[in-house]
């Protein structure tokens, strides 16, 4: 048994046994929920016809988020030949195929019907971006087992430098891809008016960074604490900074959407005013005051601290939460079409007063159904993750550099 595999089985005991129990459990408390939801449909959740789209579209991109970051900063110093941040690869391909996981799960539970999985690939549309999204992530799913196996591979002396960089470089493509994709499923939606826009692309590769970057972070320095990671604090400053970067691109990806939608030219004020000052405020500010105080704690090297880089990991990827909501939410929170419906509990959550009314205040809101079956699927990616710890030896040596 070498070093790392003695370290992790040492580390791997109660404490590590407990936290995969109680992931068990939650994930097992909110299969249940699902069943539920099965048998009495989707008319249980807070979703309708006004917005066919709530917490589980919301969750999917942000797991996805989670997955391509972890595996694009994992990937770039091997594709670059860069120094990269002491051996954390393994850590950050085990997170993005756990969250990968979330992310094929949300997607199923959406379809309101596991077996419409197979009407999909039966009756696939090749031209529809929903379609691009399956097949990319499918690719994605299966090339992140690969590059982490090979990874392991390669620190055991049993693969070579040129197949790992060649992996890592096809992987690299593939997460920006999965992000880009996932955008175009909403940003070519042309009848919404906060959705269609060029720059959605870019946005989410950059919210992914953010995110995946601070999951990352988060997890390699809980790691630390416990015992589990040897890893040197220059190399935690050096991830903060990039974050603390990819956090200020990030709002500035978000500034140029609103001055565009803002200017007289553009008529987009209802875009600019449901975001600052509407239903969607509380959502807005409290992703922009988050992520300037990631970027703060990142840049401030007195700062640089295990307590105070883990609030702001998690600050970074609660605020991309809180993008995310704003992002569907508010694609069906401006009317694109006047009077397309009738007020029924079936088209709206709140069909007791006028449609004037029902766009005043928020038009979605998840029930108490879809928040369990989202903590479910959280804690079936915690429990992914923490069985990789305990089964795979994720710990960096020497060849980890």
């Amino acid at each position: 048994m070498t070093e790392n595999a003695a370290r992790s089985v040492k580390w791997g005991g109660r404490g590590l046994n407990v936290g995969i129990g109680i992931c068990a459990v939650i994930a097992a408390v909110g299969v249940a929920f699902w069943v539920m939801q099965l048998n009495g449909g989707l008319i249980q959740t807070g979703m309708r016809n006004l917005n066919n789209w709530g917490l589980y579209i919301v969750s999917f991109m942000w797991f996805v988020g989670l997955s391509a970051g972890g595996l694009i900063i994992s990937s770039v110093p091997r594709v670059l030949g860069i120094k990269g941040f002491g051996g954390i690869s393994k850590i950050a391909i085990m997170t993005s195929l756990a969250c990968t996981c979330c992310a094929v799960a949300m997607i199923i539970i959406d379809l309101g019907n596991p077996l419409r999985i197979w009407e999909l690939v039966a009756y696939s549309n090749l031209s529809s971006p929903l379609m691009w999204d399956v097949l990319v992530i499918s690719t994605y799913f299966v090339l992140s087992i690969v590059y982490l196996v090979l990874t392991i591979r390669h620190e055991n002396g049993k693969a070579s430098d040129a197949a790992l960089r060649v992996v890592s470089a096809i992987c690299l493509v593939v997460a920006v891809l999965v992000h880009t994709v996932t955008a175009w499923i909403i940003g070519l939606q042309v009848s919404h008016e906060l959705w269609n826009t060029a720059v959605m692309g870019p946005w989410f590769v950059c919210s992914a960074l953010v995110s995946g970057t601070a999951l990352v972070m988060f997890a390699c320095i809980v790691l630390r604490k416990l015992g589990y990671l040897k890893l040197q604090q220059v190399n935690l400053n050096n991830m903060g900074k990039m974050l603390g970067a990819f956090c200020l691109v990030d709002l500035y990806f978000f500034g140029c959407e609103l001055l565009t939608e803002a200017f007289p030219a553009a008529g987009g004020m209802a875009v600019v005013e449901m975001l600052v000052s509407g239903p969607l405020a509380p959502f807005f500010w409290t992703q922009i005051v988050l992520l300037a105080l990631c970027a703060i704690v990142c840049f401030v090297p007195r700062l640089r601290a295990d307590g105070p880089m883990i609030v702001a990991a998690i600050a970074a990827m609660v605020a991309i939460f809180c993008k995310r909501v704003q992002l569907i939410v508010g694609g069906f929170q401006v009317p694109n079409i006047a009077d397309a419906f009738s007020l029924t509990p079936h088209s709206i959550s709140q069909a007791s007063g006028t449609v004037a009314q029902a766009y005043s205040e928020l038009v979605y809101f998840p029930t108490t159904m879809e928040f369990v079956i989202f903590a479910g699927v959280m804690a079936l990616g915690a429990l992914i993750f923490l069985l990789g710890i305990k089964l795979i030896d994720l710990a960096p040596n020497k060849n980890s550099h």
